[in-house]
């Protein structure tokens, strides 16, 4: 009868707005100031004692306003009324306290001042006593009864995903409580899921039980609560870390996060929307490591108020470097790419970010001299940040021709440039498939690098002012990049499978784009000229591996609902990358993070020479550029590719003992 009662009622519209709006903080104030003066009324009209003086000074109308008075002044200062009642928690219940408690040492002080002064006692401590604990409970029955009446006919509770609530912590306490009274929530927390063994472990808290976490009755814990949903705050994405996530996601549970938990605003005319920032736990959540934050005021104090060129600023870490960049307060940030719409949406991007920072685009191709000459000549740049360049292995493979073109003479032709108009240091971005190449691409990034380093030896050589300090950095994947596996799987996945995997035992090592374009950065500013510095990309991650947690993060099952299907290495891939080869060492920086790679060194005339010869070859047959890129870098030997054959021919090459003459090991 009761329930049938509450359904009714709740779907008058006035009880809707009701619901959907919490009350002002003045209405809540007004009905404290109330209850005040009705416990006032009862005490000292009603159960008043007989004072021992001053019945006639002390009236019940003048003491019943006075403390009414001191509950106002009291109201006023804890912020007792404040709080949003329907979702009243611990907290607001010591307010009340600490309210009542105040007024009453207050009372206390009043009443033996007035003594003092006048020799009448203004108030027993029995009414004191009396009257506080009349406001106690009126307060704290009003505010049980509000969210009463407003949990049973907004009916919060119906039609809602059961979940457990990592944690037992009062944050994660705060999130169980705040779901459970949020108005039409998804989300109905039945249990907190302690980690580590806690005192609380086995207790309850306001209802909700505190669980201690054990693998081994996982799927047992959640069948008994009837939930398959572990829920989480973004703060505690460290806890999921180091294969916990997988065995939640083995038994069969779904893992959201919680990207924020927003502070109440009382003075917010609608219900905050929790359940708005709920969402499924990516991969890149779970990169395996502890995530690389860096804080170096010395790239602020670099880059602050310069005019910075970033090439490739289009594209994944290109657009990334230019969003730190401005983070820092550079004065200009030139972007050149030649992909018009991306740029386009960088610009509208920047400007709504970072208003006060001026923006230049310069849309052109970095092989076109006249055209980068022109850029460099109208802003001249301080710092260049390099980071345009083919990347796709196997695009590559089949057209080795551009890769060449892009990746090695439009680096020089930047590397040039750079000379020529002061540019004070110039950043590369280069690639772990750079060292022992097995493809195109990756070659024609190690022939970058052995210009620019060999462009910074001969410098220092032959100047004896300032001159352009060239430095390179290497790293591996960088997690959701445009193109990268990870965006490719997530596609896969949304179509139903099957997830294409090129080998099962294939490794690779992943970073994502703020934490590879922050070394970048702090790589150039310790960069002194000629360094190749490598970053600590953690443990490598298996590809088999990723696709398979890919999958069980979506809510399936590997195999089962969607398959996974290897297809073959593609041409020019490798099982594993590497960040050194077998000859080159490293020494340490003061950021345990990257390190100084210790490389051959080139002649620089050597190198040019080399260059113009490849250069001559561009219009002719693609063997003969894979040739000659074979005999500047010996250790480039195809993999899984039509130009394994050019190896076999090199083996008795004369021309490859002259190429090696010309590479001096340090």
């Amino acid at each position: 009868m009761l329930n049938k009662f509450f359904n009714v009622l709740s779907k008058s519209v006035l009880v809707k707005r009701f619901l959907a709006t919490p009350c002002p903080k003045w209405m809540v104030a007004i009905a404290d100031l109330f209850i005040v003066a009705v416990s006032c009324i009862l005490v000292y009209y009603f159960m008043s004692t007989p004072e021992l003086s001053g019945d006639r000074m002390f009236t019940p109308q003048v003491k019943g306003s006075i403390v009414w008075a001191c509950y106002a002044l009291g109201l006023a200062l804890t912020g007792a009324s404040r709080s949003i009642i329907r979702l009243s928690v611990i907290e607001d219940t010591y307010r009340i306290v600490l309210l009542v408690v105040g007024v009453s040492i207050a009372q206390i002080i009043i009443s033996v001042g007035v003594y003092l002064g006048t020799g009448v006692f203004y108030l027993s401590l029995w009414n004191i006593f009396v009257t506080g604990i009349f406001v106690f409970t009126f307060m704290f029955c009003m505010r049980l009864l509000v969210k009463y009446m407003y949990l049973r006919l907004s009916g919060v509770t119906k039609n809602r995903k059961r979940v457990i609530v990592l944690g037992s912590s009062i944050n994660s306490y705060f999130l169980a409580s705040a779901l459970k009274s949020e108005f039409e929530g998804a989300y109905e927390p039945v249990a907190l899921l302690s980690l580590s063994k806690h005192p609380a472990t086995g207790g309850m808290v306001s209802g909700i039980p505190v669980l201690e976490y054990d693998a081994s009755r996982l799927r047992e814990i959640f069948d008994f609560y009837r939930c398959n949903t572990l829920m989480f705050l973004s703060t505690q994405i460290e806890l999921m870390r180091n294969d916990v996530a997988d065995i939640f996601l083995k038994n069969g549970i779904q893992l959201l996060m919680l990207n924020q938990v927003e502070e109440f605003d009382i003075n917010s005319k609608s219900m905050p929307n929790l359940s708005g920032h709920v969402h499924n736990i990516k991969v890149e959540d779970l990169l395996g490591r502890e995530t690389i934050h860096t804080d170096n005021p010395a790239i602020g104090n670099l880059l602050r108020d310069q005019t910075v060129m970033v090439t490739g600023a289009a594209g994944s870490i290109g657009s990334e470097i230019v969003r730190q960049v401005a983070n820092v307060a550079a004065r200009d940030i030139v972007l050149v790419d030649q992909a018009e719409t991306p740029m386009h949406e960088l610009q509208l991007e920047m400007q709504q970010t970072f208003p006060d920072i001026k923006i230049h685009l310069f849309i052109g191709d970095i092989t076109n001299p006249v055209r980068m000459e022109r850029a460099f000549k109208k802003y001249h740049p301080r710092y260049v940040f390099h980071a345009a360049a083919y990347k796709h292995v196997p695009m590559m493979e089949r057209n080795p021709t551009e890769a060449v073109h892009t990746n090695v003479y439009g680096t020089k032709n930047i590397a040039d440039l750079s000379v020529k108009y002061g540019v004070e240091k110039f950043v590369m971005v280069s690639t772990d498939k750079a060292v022992n190449p097995t493809n195109v691409m990756g070659a024609s990034k190690r022939m970058a690098e052995i210009y620019v380093q060999s462009l910074s030896t001969w410098l220092r050589r032959n100047s004896d002012g300032p001159v352009t300090r060239f430095i390179t950095t290497r790293f591996g994947n960088v997690l959701g990049s445009n193109g990268s596996v990870i965006p490719l799987f997530r596609k896969q996945i949304e179509e139903g499978g099957p997830v294409t995997i090129t080998h099962r035992d294939i490794i690779r090592y992943f970073m994502t784009i703020p934490e590879a374009c922050n070394l970048v950065l702090e790589a150039g500013v310790m960069g002194q000229g000629g360094e190749i510095y490598v970053f600590d990309m953690g443990k490598p991650v298996k590809i088999w591996d990723l696709a398979v947690r890919m999958i069980m993060l979506s809510g399936l099952k590997p195999d089962v609902d969607i398959k996974i299907v290897e297809t073959g290495l593609r041409p020019g891939e490798k099982l594993y990358e590497e960040l050194l080869n077998e000859k080159e060492h490293t020494t340490a920086t003061h950021n345990k993070k990257i390190m100084i790679a210790k490389v051959r060194t080139y002649d620089y005339n050597e190198v040019v020479k080399h260059l113009t010869e490849l250069e001559s070859l561009i219009d002719g047959p693609a063997h003969d550029i894979v040739a000659y890129m074979k005999l500047i870098v010996p250790e480039y030997k195809s993999n899984n590719s039509e130009w394994e054959s050019v190896d076999n021919e090199l083996k008795s090459d004369k021309h490859k003992e002259v190429i090696s003459e010309s590479v001096t090991p340090t």
